[in-house]
């Protein structure tokens, strides 16, 4: 007897619809397993024989063949186990068929037959929802992550042998999901657990705060324009001045997460297995901080299995490299392409996976090995070894920063004052009024942020008058700009001239962003 059951597998972020087909019928007794396999999926026959017998439901003496198709496409993971099960079963005639209909499963199996959570459960749930599948059935520790997605019903089972009650109707949290669902149907209220997440005021709360940074007011002014614009931002200064202090306090001035953004960055988060069961929406932008003895791998994705890199990871949030200059060259070199084209393409032989890598760079360094350069009175560093120390930094990647900050050393009376700065709060609500203005005016382009404006409409939405046009061009011949660079000037002006509520760019804010460009000439010159 034929059955068959619908699964899914992800390949990057993008999920593929599986049918798990099963076929039971006289013969020698075998299991035969078929369809672009992984080894992870070849050995689910043992695990799908070993539960079924050890749940009260062995298997027959006969012939069982098990597809998984299209059969072009490279099944891996142990999540097919629940739809592999479920397909025998109803093929065996202990499941009726019409149970399966409209019905996504996945899940691992134990031995014993329990079931185990699987990653990226959100994506694949999104996209059963739009393929017009009614229900899914989960390991009952994903349940919370696919009930994210509306429109659909998620029933979790703890074992093998709650998954065949929920098929049967037997199951309470079954009928509870069904009368959801016609609830929703209705139009009757229901508080889903979505939006009670997201307008929970506690989510993304912060510890830290701008106003416990004692001094340094040009360095957060420089933080309040990069998070108004998105723009990348290099700090450089000596150790103790406050450079990662202020670094892991961006995320704080960064507007909150609309929901489309959460769900984009937990559905990344899903498919690299980090989202907490406990909470299954990423809330807070996201602040990654690797080591910088990180693999490339690692930094940018892939490996045998492809996997999201820590560019991927910080989708729509920071990432922030400190000691800057103790990377790898060729690792930071990996950085310019997801910097301009903000995605990840990586190339298999079993295909090409893409992930997103919209995030912003801030990155903090010392100008020399001892870290006090220029200050020659306590740098005793030779001028070969601060060149080959900064040279650790390549100029393509230098281009692509948007301000680069100096962080001085903080004065003791700026230091008894403690912390009596501008608070995140009120920097947030600035940094929230230029991103106001920026959307108006990029509200029908496929972008949003005054850093992501491409270069060829750069002059369309950033006019320049002639007085502009001279200070810039001084700048670009005197400071030796490469044309990136000048566009990053520009940009940056937008954003500062955004921050002040000006309508136009002004020969202040020109000016204002070349001085964040002339501070890497001063150590790179």
């Amino acid at each position: 007897m034929y059955q068959h059951v619908l699964s899914a597998t992800m390949i990057g972020l993008s999920c593929k619809m599986i049918h798990v087909e099963a076929d039971v019928s006289d013969g020698m007794p075998v299991f035969d397993m078929v369809g672009f396999l992984a080894c992870e999926v070849k050995e689910a026959k043992e695990r799908v024989r070993t539960a079924l017998r050890n749940s009260g439901m062995p298997l027959p003496p006969k012939r069982i063949t098990v597809n998984l198709s299209p059969a072009d496409v490279r099944k891996e993971g142990a999540a097919f186990d629940l739809p592999i099960a479920a397909a025998v079963l109803s093929a065996m005639g202990l499941v009726p068929a019409q149970a399966l209909q409209h019905t996504l499963m996945i899940g691992e199996l134990g031995l014993n037959g329990c079931l185990q959570p699987v990653r990226g459960i959100l994506p694949i749930v999104m996209a059963a929802q739009k393929a017009g599948v009614r229900r899914c059935i989960l390991p009952a520790e994903n349940v919370k992550e696919g009930g994210l997605v509306k429109g659909i019903v998620c029933i979790g089972a703890r074992d093998l042998t709650g998954a065949v009650k929920i098929l049967k109707g037997e199951d309470r949290a079954a009928k509870r999901a069904r009368d959801r669902d016609q609830r929703e149907a209705a139009g009757l209220p229901d508080a889903p657990f979505l939006e009670e997440m997201s307008m929970n005021p506690e989510n993304g709360a912060f510890s830290e705060d701008f106003s416990e940074v004692a001094g340094q007011e040009v360095v957060k002014r420089g933080a309040e324009i990069a998070a108004a614009g998105f723009h990348n931002l290099l700090l450089i200064g000596p150790p103790g001045a406050g450079k990662t202090l202020i670094a892991r306090r961006i995320p704080t001035i960064l507007p909150r997460l609309t929901l489309e953004e959460s769900l984009e960055i937990s559905r990344i988060y899903s498919v690299a297995g980090l989202l907490p069961p406990e909470q299954p929406l990423i809330l807070k932008r996201p602040f990654r901080t690797p080591h910088h003895t990180i693999t490339a791998a690692a930094l940018i994705g892939g490996g045998r299995n492809p996997r999201p890199g820590e560019v991927s990871l910080a989708e729509r949030g920071v990432l922030f490299l400190d000691e800057l200059t103790e990377f790898q060259m060729r690792t930071l070199d990996l950085l310019r392409q997801p910097l301009e084209d903000k995605e990840v393409v990586i190339a298999r032989t079993g295909g090409t996976y893409r992930y997103p890598a919209n995030f912003m760079l801030v990155a903090a360094m010392n100008p020399c090995k001892c870290g006090y350069y220029p200050d020659r009175n306590k740098c005793t560093c030779s001028m070969r070894e601060i060149n080959a120390y900064l040279g650790r930094i390549s100029q393509p990647l230098l281009d692509r920063m948007d301000l680069c900050v100096e962080t001085p050393p903080v004065a003791y009376s700026q230091l008894a004052k403690g912390g009596a700065g501008t608070s995140s709060a009120v920097m947030r609500k600035r940094v929230e009024e230029a991103i106001l203005r920026q959307k108006r005016r990029y509200q029908d382009m496929p972008w949003h942020f005054n850093s992501e404006l491409p270069a060829k409409v750069i002059r369309t939405f950033c006019p320049l008058g002639p007085a502009e046009e001279q200070v810039l061009q001084n700048a670009f011949e005197k400071l030796n700009l490469s044309v990136r660079a000048c566009h990053r000037i520009i940009r940056v002006a937008r954003t500062i001239a955004d921050l002040e509520g000006e309508a136009h760019i002004q020969r202040a804010h020109i000016a204002e962003a070349i001085g964040y460009r002339s501070i890497d000439k001063k150590y790179w010159s």
